[in-house]
């Protein structure tokens, strides 16, 4: 009796199909936006407020669902794409919970780099518990594709077919009369609002398919030559030799002045430093591209000059073509001038694909945190200590000769920005916020960017001390993740950071508000520098009646079509990026104890480093820039060794090795200690 009303069940099921399909999309659907809105009272009032948009995002869903149909086991196929749908919704809903912007196509490309931020974000007993969760439903997955009923009548093709094709047919009609009809658009100025404007389906669609930069309209040889053939474009950098200033430019984590949020309040001045050095340093507001996420956005506009306007919505340059395509930046534009062009950032190398990035960009090296032997001097919540760059700022600027670029790159303000009180003893303290978790989240972050505008004194401190020609550009990447609103702000945008330049050779000041793409473009300026086709337009094109659309030729011939401004060739190559500025290198190996325990004695080690015996990584201990320590290490003459240094982000492997030598030979002989100091001995037993 049971089977008949299964099979009856199934018969319904089969019947209606398709009315099943549209319900299950509905209330998957509203779902989702409910997630997304942490509210279901917020998610019906997108129902009442925007129904034609609902139900076009239910269509889309209902259209992926289609393809069920050509499959026996449809119930199996019709589960498993609402769960993709629930899940894409849920993480949404999670990041929003952590960050402005939402989940874009871009980020499905970045799980990569889940590991190296999972931990800032989420404990160990939640990591532990999504991973459960994927187990159990990877388990639930295989049972539902063995148990679940399987389709046992013919399939009808002749309506399969033709209905597919007609779905997905309705559901391009109905995008395009969407856009025409202002219900949906293709243009995000702001993500966060397209996506509550939107849906999120469309809106993630839109964020996976519209990527690179649109052809312009008459796009020719003809048209890039108007526009960088003009006199202005011309003009040439006329420094006289020794004239070339040190240009440090330090894009500072989440960093915006406080003090502009309307309703918090402060014990004390939390940038004490920034506002003193605002009275007698070029100053302002600095727009960039994002909010409380996709640093590497506000970085790619600072670098190239570039605007993300043109890009597809959420897309990451640094995922996307400048990891096939090299481009012009301000460090080709400097090589011109004989500077050398370092980076330095004081997280793993390999976040945002950076370690390659860089390469394409035309810097000379990058310093990251694993070759900072400082790593461990973390805050509260595990982020690096910005003051530890000074010292690497300091090594690229003597590690040459000539004059130099030194690109520079905070952390230590980034979230996530706990609700309970972490600091035991707190310079700052907050109130004001809506709630008390709200003040400690607020109270944290201005703690951390106290001791950054600490570190932004004390590097000029140390630049005015060395009598070199220097210029510095400090400014914020986007604001913090706090779920600010423009009338929270008295700026009223909360596109707007800050930004500070501060010089040692009298040159004119510049206040006022400053776009990201902008910025290079002025501070060139402000030297004397005319480098670099778009710091060249950006100088001389901003006020210009066609400057955005002449922006774009320009941006779509350098990255997608034919570089007629360099002739049709590229002339840029990818660089030789040296990963530090202190060579790595191994001196000897000192044998500490007959069971396998032995010093490896060199130069500049960090805890990031691991001695490799034959290519195979042994266990090792950092001790000092001088020494570490490995265990368990049956060292034979005629073995190869080496101190390699491994990415801080788990499954990036090697960055790079220092100098390789045969264990037995010459400096490396085995050379027993004959006697170790009481510390040292510690150190073997620990």
């Amino acid at each position: 009796m049971q089977e008949t009303k299964e099979g009856r069940l199934i018969e319904v099921g089969n019947r209606y199909a398709l009315l099943w399909h549209a319900l299950a999309c509905l209330i998957g659907y509203f779902l989702i936006e409910a997630m997304a809105r942490h509210s279901l009272a917020d998610a019906w009032a997108f129902v009442d407020e925007r129904t034609k948009v609902f139900f076009y995002n239910a269509f889309l869903i209902f259209t992926t669902t289609l393809v069920v149909f050509f499959f026996k086991r449809r119930a199996f196929w019709r589960i498993l794409i609402g769960l993709v749908w629930l899940l894409l919704g849920a993480a949404n809903g999670l990041i929003l919970a952590n960050r402005v912007t939402p989940l874009t196509g871009p980020d499905l490309g970045m799980l990569n780099e889940l590991g190296g931020v999972a931990g800032k974000y989420f404990n160990g007993f939640q990591v532990v518990l999504v991973l459960i969760g994927v187990i159990a439903l990877l388990v639930f997955l295989v049972w539902l594709f063995i148990r679940a009923p399987r389709y046992k009548k013919k399939r009808k093709w002749k309506l399969i077919i033709p209905g597919f094709i007609a779905g997905w047919a309705a559901l391009a009609g109905l995008t395009v009369f969407n856009l025409e009809s202002k219900q949906l658009s293709s243009y995000f100025s702001n993500i966060a609002y397209a996506y509550l404007d939107y849906g999120f389906p469309y809106s993630l669609s839109v964020t996976l398919l519209d990527t690179g930069i649109s052809e312009p309209n008459r796009y020719s040889q003809k048209l890039v030559d108007g526009i960088t053939k003009t006199p202005q474009m011309q003009k040439e950098t006329k420094l006289k030799a020794g004239q070339e200033p040190n240009i440090i430019v330090v894009q500072l984590e989440s960093f915006f002045d406080p003090t502009e949020v309307k309703w918090l309040h402060f014990n004390q001045d939390p940038l004490p430093n920034w506002h003193r050095l605002s009275k007698d340093c070029s100053h302002g507001l600095y727009t960039v591209p994002t909010v409380g996420a996709g640093t590497v956005n506000t970085e790619f506009e600072t670098l190239t000059g570039m605007s993300l306007r043109f890009f597809g919505p959420g897309e990451y340059p640094y995922k996307g073509v400048l990891r096939k395509e090299t481009c012009e930046s301000a460090a080709t534009a400097l090589a011109k001038l004989g500077y050398s062009a370092h980076a330095i950032h004081d997280n793993t190398a390999t976040f945002y694909g950076r370690k390659t990035v860089y390469s394409y960009l035309g810097f000379n090296s990058f310093t990251s945190a694993e070759y900072m032997d400082t790593q461990n001097d973390v805050n509260e919540n595990d982020w690096m200590r910005d003051e530890n760059l000074i010292g690497p700022i300091t090594d690229a600027l003597d590690s040459t000769e000539n004059r130099d670029f030194v690109y520079t790159v905070s952390v230590q303000p980034h979230g996530a920005y706990p609700t309970e009180p972490t600091i035991e003893d707190p310079v700052i303290k907050v109130s004001g916020a809506a709630s008390d978790g709200a003040n400690s989240a607020w109270e944290y972050y201005a703690n951390q960017i106290y001791e950054e505008d600490r570190f932004v004194s004390d590097l000029i401190d140390n630049l005015s001390k060395r009598e070199e020609p220097t210029v510095v550009l400090f400014y914020g990447d986007h604001l913090p993740t706090m779920g600010l609103k423009d009338s929270d702000l008295t700026t009223g945008n909360i596109f707007d950071t800050n930004y500070l330049i501060w010089n040692n050779m009298d040159l004119p000041r510049h206040n006022g508000t400053m776009p990201a793409y902008q910025a290079m473009a002025r501070l060139f300026q402000l030297i004397g520098i005319h480098e670099g086709t778009m710091f060249k337009f950006q100088q001389t094109m901003r006020n210009s009646e066609n400057y955005f659309y002449d922006m774009q030729v320009l941006q779509y011939d350098m990255l997608y079509g034919n570089r007629y401004v360099y002739g049709q060739t590229n002339p840029y190559s990818r660089s030789v990026l040296a990963m530090g500025v202190k060579p790595i290198s191994v001196n000897r190996i000192q044998k500490v104890s007959a069971d396998g325990v032995y010093y490896v004695l060199g130069e500049n080690f960090t805890q990031s480093c691991k001695l490799a015996v034959n290519g195979e990584i042994a266990e090792t201990t950092y001790i000092d820039p001088t020494r570490l320590l490995v265990k368990e290490v049956d060292l034979k003459k005629g073995d190869w060794v080496n101190v390699s240094v491994q990415a801080n982000s788990k499954g990036h492997g090697i960055l790079s090795t220092s100098n390789t030598l045969v264990y037995g030979i010459g400096r490396l002989a085995d050379q027993t200690a004959d006697t170790v100091s009481s510390a040292e001995s510690s150190e073997v037993k620990s």
